[in-house]
């Protein structure tokens, strides 16, 4: 990042230096790939009911099947494919850092919204919305690491930021079967 000048004319770095940097993308993308792995848990999703016995999880709280929770992955999928390649467009023109800011500001509104979600239909919208603010993120944080990284350790850091991927999907199942038996 570009050091700021101070009153004294003394160029000083800002709170975003690119290690904080990482460590801020690493925490968020820990978070939203815990958010991908909480909603994938069976312990979540739950089973739907039948006439004689109510189902369990989210199928069951919004008395849907199989296919109808399967297509909350869809949504959340079409989100995030229709809004890559609009944040990564409008990186050209506009700051990514504010464009991924603006992103997460919407999937945060929109994970809130899945979580006050009164019906499937609002959970379904709120899904897709997830996408495509997570949308943000995934098109343009490796790329503001590969450009501000030190060159000698460009590769240990994206690696690390890769590596919170497997690691934020595996605390989400954790979690999910945590929570998933009190719902």
């Amino acid at each position: 990042m570009s050091p700021r000048a101070a009153p004294d004319g003394v160029a000083r770095a800002g709170w975003f230096t690119p290690p904080r940097l990482l460590a801020l993308f690493c925490a968020m993308s820990t978070l939203i790939y815990l958010d991908r792995g909480v909603i994938s848990s069976a312990a979540v999703s739950g089973t739907p009911g039948t006439p004689e016995l109510a189902g369990s999880g989210l199928q069951g709280d919004f008395r849907v099947g199989y296919y109808a929770y399967g297509l909350l992955q869809a949504a959340f999928m079409f989100g995030l494919l229709l809004g890559c390649p609009v944040f990564s467009a409008l990186a050209k023109t506009a700051n990514p850092f504010r464009l991924i800011a603006v992103g997460l500001g919407a999937w945060t509104v929109a994970v809130l919204g899945c979580a006050a979600a009164p019906n499937y239909a609002s959970l379904f919208v709120s899904r897709a919305l997830v996408g495509v603010g997570e949308a943000s993120f995934v098109s343009l944080a490796a790329p503001f690491i590969d450009d501000y990284a030190p060159k000698e350790r460009k590769t240990s850091w994206l690696a690390a930021f890769y590596m919170c991927v497997p690691v934020g999907v595996a605390a989400g199942f954790a979690f999910g079967g945590a929570v998933g038996g009190t719902l």
